[in-house]
């Protein structure tokens, strides 16, 4: 099992006598992409910025790196890069000068300005103005600025907030390439859910600063397979029909082409089409309706969440 590089232990936060936080659970593990998602509202950028040291927890509530942030806050942070959505950057300054400015400030290498140029895919345009980069250029120097101390944990809010759908590709495929090659910890707060849904392997969903879910997407997927309704197509759909209501199928209104059954789980659709087979129906197509990560979402935040997918 591998180690946490995030733990939250009943983690609460008010604003005077508005509660934001009420005992939010967090467990992120280490060398995973991990998504952090809720509505607006959720408590997801004060648990950032409680993450990040910006506003203070009592001791034993947040443990980052294994230690204690109250007591660590220093040394946790140097090995933390961050990236709260769009990065500050001196406009009339190259990147590789951006760059070089923080990499005095941070203590890091010379040499390590070239290597996240060139991890970032930003080595050919390091000389130019910043001005001149356009806002997928731009994001992909705020990840290199905050790679400047070889972080072991990246926090990034929003990184793909704004742009284009080849910039959106470009920082999804950096977070991914950090990951898998670099051997970063990427904690990931997005309102994109596609994209969280394409490179994420953990997540956790909050709501009104409580924990829904948290766990793998393949097991949040697993948890909703019992809604899921099969879409087939047979050389005879009316026989079908007949022999599938007759095993006790649960067949749903009947479509102009096609036949839809509610199933309940894998083993039930490979039984389905070897009936249908051994008696002679040919197979043209098989189709799950399966819930996306969005449909999920929306069901989990509006109280429609089947227990298996809620902590």
């Amino acid at each position: 099992m591998k180690p946490h590089i995030i733990e939250t232990h009943g983690l609460s936060y008010s604003f005077g006598k508005r509660q934001v936080l009420h005992n939010l659970e967090l467990r992120v593990p280490q060398g995973t992409i991990f998504g952090f998602l809720g509505p607006n509202g959720a408590g997801k950028s004060t648990t950032i910025r409680i993450l990040l040291g910006l506003l203070p927890v009592p001791k034993g509530q947040v443990m980052v790196h294994g230690q204690d942030l109250k007591d660590h806050r220093i040394d946790v942070l140097r090995r933390t890069g961050t990236l709260i959505e769009m990065p500050t950057l001196y406009r009339h300054l190259s990147g590789y000068d951006n760059l070089e400015m923080n990499r005095r400030m941070v203590q890091a290498p010379k040499s390590r300005v070239e290597e996240v140029l060139q991890i970032v895919g930003l080595t050919q345009d390091a000389h130019r103005k910043t001005k001149e980069y356009s806002l997928g250029m731009s994001q992909r120097l705020g990840i290199a600025l905050a790679l400047l101390s070889d972080p072991e944990l990246l926090i990034l809010d929003e990184p793909t907030n704004g742009l284009d759908p080849s910039g959106i590709r470009e920082v999804r495929e950096l977070i991914i390439r950090l990951n898998n090659e670099h051997g970063k910890t990427i904690f990931l707060s997005s309102h994109l859910l596609s994209e969280i849904e394409k490179c994420a392997t953990e997540l956790a969903i909050i709501d009104r600063g409580r924990t829904l879910y948290q766990g793998s997407l393949q097991h949040l997927y697993q948890g909703a397979f019992t809604s899921n309704v099969l879409q087939l197509e047979t050389s005879n759909n009316s026989i079908a029909y007949k022999l599938l209501a007759d095993h006790q199928y649960e067949l749903l209104p009947q479509e102009a082409d096609a036949l839809a059954v509610q199933v309940h789980d894998k083993e039930q659709v490979a039984l389905l089409n070897r009936l249908l087979v051994d008696n002679g129906i040919g197979v043209y197509r098989l189709s799950m309706n399966t819930h996306n990560l969005e449909e999920l979402f929306l069901n989990m935040t509006k109280g429609e969440a089947t227990p298996s997918a809620v902590l």
